[in-house]
């Protein structure tokens, strides 16, 4: 009976330590299916914000946006290291690289329902922008305006130097090749009506909107169309939205 009594204990003990050490098993490996399941969630947010694996931001200012997104305004100037990859046209005008594809495509769709888009101004340097800010002053000016006051005026047409979309290379002035005047008759164009109604499906955004003066400041412009990428452009579509609105949503 003791001896039995002696087995059954020694029997007892190894299944106590088996399950021990089938508990430590359980436990490592479900701390590194957490560990890799964090990892990798970790790893997709990196990708999806455009952040490498050493963390280093793939765009001017590190802020984990969006750089097609960069506001510039009045209020918010050209960041200073705002950088962009230039990719040439036909006509002479140049465009950032990340826009040139959807800009083509939307090019000879529009081309291809008969219509004649032609793009009259795109990227611009500073030097460019204080040139066309100062003959805008001049024009008021001449027209009896105080320095001052002309100056105020031409900001409401000709963005100051340093708050250029067109400094980004992400904007551009489209217009009908019969009419190639920047003036609110665009929209009456098949051209403009027909950049109007598709932009978004390109990247496109018309900025600044007839019902959006008012949130932008500035002037209606049925002839300038920015580059926000596809899935921006559609949300802003779908949403009313002007690039004002729509980052503060982001």
């Amino acid at each position: 009976m003791r001896r039995r009594r002696k087995i059954r204990g020694g029997f007892q003990y190894f299944i106590y330590v088996a399950i021990f050490f089938v508990v430590v098993l359980i436990s490592f490996v479900l701390g590194r299916v957490s560990a890799d399941s964090a990892a990798n969630s970790i790893d997709v947010e990196n990708r999806s914000l455009g952040i490498p694996e050493d963390g280093v931001a793939l765009w001017p200012g590190g802020t984990g946006k969006d750089p097609l997104l960069t506001l510039v305004n009045a209020e918010s100037p050209l960041p200073s290291d705002w950088q962009c990859e230039l990719v040439s046209l036909i006509n002479g005008q140049s465009v950032d690289s990340r826009a040139y594809e959807d800009l083509q495509e939307m090019m000879d769709d529009a081309r291809a329902e008969g219509l004649e888009p032609y793009i009259c101004s795109s990227w611009r340097s500073h030097e460019t922008q204080e040139e066309l800010f100062s003959e805008e002053v001049e024009k008021y000016i001449s027209q009896g305006y105080s320095e001052a006051e002309a100056e105020i005026q031409a900001a409401q047409w000709v963005a100051l130097p340093g708050t250029s979309e067109h400094e980004l290379g992400l904007a551009l002035d489209i217009v009908s090749l019969e009419n190639q005047r920047l003036e609110e008759a665009q929209e009456d164009t098949p051209t403009g009506q027909w950049l109007m109604a598709h932009c978004y499906e390109y990247g496109f955004i018309l900025r600044y909107p007839k019902d959006k003066e008012d949130v932008t400041g500035i002037r209606y412009e049925p002839w300038h169309y920015r580059y926000v990428g596809r899935e921006s452009a559609m949300a802003m579509w779908a949403g009313d939205l002007c690039l004002e609105e729509y980052v503060t949503q982001k």
